[in-house]
């Protein structure tokens, strides 16, 4: 009998492709520390982020394609995930531990971005990954209401700021300085420029696999400092159904078009109500706004977040839904739109990873 080779156990994995990378499993470097001994195989598959949706779909391929390897006659596998790079951090050497920048955006107020950014951290966080948030919206922070966290001692050690922690999270908010109650944030955009490059650049983030950075809606001065100031994997654009939410939501997808920042997507928000008493969805809003922007706009849409009392009584009383009730539709909904969303920075990171090498075996110009 001939005894299986490592060339023939790698050729024959990868016929396994990842459903969102287009890519097989082996060349995109997902198979490490493989043994083979005497038909005894091990190695271990390390997926591209713990939140992706295909995951249990990969490994289960995986196993298939193994069991169809004549000569093993014992199979090891460990499971593990490291979430990829998607921005570059050779250029951005200030914050070089943090793998991925999501910027959560809007076009206009009142589409419940800050409850969505919150509660697709903790979805992030609870699939495994080491994630962070940062209340960018200096006029307006909503972060520590919605956490629960109004009064957090946020001292600095070594120049660096130390961010606070909840729920596995690590969050900055101008919120933590400011008395909420009785203080209004009155600055010009210079000085708001400038708390959000303070908050960006010197507070220890540690490693992160992601930093969510809640915006301010609109298209001022915060989104574009962001923007210009650091490379970021990406933006995430929330909007409601209705047709005046969509068009501003627009406005907000070409400023950043124009500033050459990769937009992950776009999540609905408020997007049905289900009734109780008989469980259908109500479009109370309206219906596809969010899609018909992804489809004119050619950017992936990523999920539909009902309207639900748990969602909004959970962010005004410092109760997230994902903390109380995750196992409701509801926190279904955000699990399944973070998971789209991993999803996304993935691909931008296997992009940003092909640009790299393929600028690295460029030939250099002779005179």
């Amino acid at each position: 009998m001939n005894m299986v080779g490592v060339d023939q156990v790698l050729e024959k994995l990868s016929t396994v492709i990842d459903p969102d990378l287009k890519k097989d499993i082996v060349s995109m470097g997902m198979i490490k520390d493989l043994e083979l001994n005497d038909g005894n195989l091990k190695f271990t598959l390390e997926l591209t982020t713990p939140a992706c949706p295909f995951n249990a779909e990969i490994e289960d391929d995986v196993r298939k394609a193994v069991s169809q390897i004549q000569g093993i006659k014992n199979f090891d596998m460990i499971v593990t995930a490291k979430v990829m790079e998607g921005r570059s951090l050779d250029v951005d050497t200030a914050l070089a531990t943090v793998k991925n920048i999501i910027g959560v955006a809007s076009g206009k107020g009142g589409v419940g971005k800050s409850t969505v950014a919150l509660n697709l951290a903790l979805t992030l966080s609870q699939s495994g990954a080491k994630v962070g948030l940062l209340d960018a919206d200096i006029y307006g922070p909503s972060i520590p209401l919605m956490l629960g966290i109004q009064k957090a001692n946020m001292e600095f050690e070594d120049n660096k700021l130390q961010p606070a922690e909840s729920n596995g999270l690590k969050v900055v908010s101008f919120g933590f300085f400011a008395d909420q109650e009785h203080q209004a944030a009155i600055y010009r955009g210079p000085i708001i420029s400038g708390i959000l490059k303070q908050f960006l650049v010197d507070t220890n983030w540690s490693n992160l696999d992601y930093l969510i950075v809640d915006l301010p809606p609109g298209t001022g001065d915060i989104p574009l400092t962001l923007a210009q100031t650091i490379p970021i994997t990406g933006i995430l654009v929330v909007t409601t159904p209705q047709e005046v939410a969509s068009n501003v939501a627009v406005k907000a997808i070409g400023m950043f078009n124009k500033l050459n920042i990769p937009l992950i997507g776009v999540v609905e928000n408020m997007s049905y109500f289900i009734c109780p008493n008989c469980n259908e969805k109500h479009y109370v809003f309206g219906e596809g706004g969010a899609k018909k922007i992804s489809e004119k706009h050619n950017i992936p849409f990523l999920g539909e977040i009902p309207l639900n009392s748990g969602i909004m009584e959970g962010s005004d009383k410092g109760k997230p839904i994902m903390l109380t009730n995750p196992s409701s539709p509801s926190a279904e909904s955000f699990r399944k739109s973070a998971k789209n969303i991993a999803a996304q920075c993935s691909i931008l990171a296997a992009k940003l990873r092909e640009e790299m090498q393929a600028e690295a075996v460029e030939p250099t110009p002779t005179s």
